[in-house]
């Protein structure tokens, strides 16, 4: 071989080669921002209730609120066999929450599922759910708490869902919680979804654009070194949590920075930290400084105050969704795309 016919063989396989890895790399970009957006519901739609986690002990009213407000909303509503079952601590067997989940998840009619109530249970049943169909008809997932672990295992699947109040959320009076409210409609029904949320001086201000993702933090921390450990790259990480001690927060955030969470991760939203628990022996900081410090080597937005959680005031988050984050000391606002 000559050697001019050398060089040029040389220049096509680097032009090829080069080609074919701009190609790869902006078909991986793609993939990895184009998530699933389910169709937005309307009026006739049909929505599943079903308890994949707590046992409804004495809760039927709460679900007959929910039943109704869906209706009054133009919904059908289709009651998991299920929901009221009892196996000690869940509403029914691990392989009954999953099947009612299931027959949910492979009905095409059915455009979205909301889920009765947490608790604990989700974990158990999350590996027997198979989203073949899903994928071919997919349809909103809804609630919060433990159901975080299903929203984790959508967003591997390639899906967003809706972080929102679930059917034992709902109050006597539901003006109580009439922001929840309004924010799970119009995210169910593709409306527009902001939010200004109250400043704090413990904000780390900062912008970012980037898809949502989290949860409740405890449910984070359980999904470690499993499949469904969700991946916090090129995201705004969510989190809330309710009930536990400074200490166990502290450990659960060090956990999830060890695991490189926060290597690439863009941004962070927290939400409420509800009925936090004294130990005997006191932490010394506020939840919001405990944060701070956990994430100190951390240089990307940290905003707290997001109405989202265990508290009455728990606006919808679409997660999956890319986001708008811009964070100050006197406010925060948070933007979704609306594509």
């Amino acid at each position: 071989m000559s050697k001019t016919l050398v060089i040029i063989t040389l220049f096509c396989i680097f032009i090829l080669n080069g080609n074919a890895n701009i190609y790869a790399q902006n078909h991986d970009t793609k993939k990895e921002n184009t998530l699933i957006r389910p169709p937005y519901l309307k009026m006739g739609d049909s929505v599943a209730i079903v308890a994949p986690s707590g046992v409804l002990n004495h809760r039927d009213k709460e679900v007959n609120q929910a039943i109704d407000l869906l209706k009054s909303w133009g919904l059908n509503v289709i009651v998991g066999k299920h929901v009221f079952s009892k196996s000690n601590h869940f509403a029914g067997t691990d392989n009954e929450r999953a099947d009612d989940f299931q027959i949910a998840l492979d009905n095409p009619n059915i455009k979205a599922i909301w889920c009765a109530r947490g608790g604990y249970g989700t974990v158990r049943m999350i590996d027997k759910l198979d989203y073949t169909r899903y994928k071919a008809s997919p349809k909103w997932i809804i609630g919060y708490s433990d159901i975080t672990a299903i929203h984790n295992q959508l967003n591997i699947e390639g899906s967003q869902s809706i972080h929102a109040l679930m059917c034992t959320s709902l109050t006597d009076d539901l003006s109580d919680i009439e922001e929840s409210i309004s924010s799970f409609k119009n995210a169910l029904f593709g409306k527009s979804l902001s939010y200004t949320i109250d400043g704090s001086d413990y904000n780390k201000t900062g912008s970012v654009t980037a898809p949502l993702v989290g949860g409740n933090l405890t449910l984070l921390h359980t999904m470690l070194g499993s499949k469904t450990s969700i991946d916090t790259s090129g995201k705004i990480l969510f989190i809330e949590e309710i009930g536990e001690y400074k200490y166990h927060i502290d450990r659960m955030l060090q956990s999830l920075k060890r695991a490189g969470y926060f290597e690439n991760c863009k941004g962070v939203l927290v939400g409420g930290m509800s009925k936090m628990r004294k130990n005997t022996t006191l932490w010394g900081t506020s939840v919001e400084q405990l944060i701070l410090d956990a994430l100190v080597e951390y240089d990307f937005p940290i905003a707290f105050n997001m109405p989202a959680g265990h508290d009455k005031d728990n606006r919808a988050l679409i997660l999956g969704r890319i986001v708008e984050l811009k964070v100050r000391k006197d406010k925060s606002t948070v933007i979704f795309d609306d594509k």
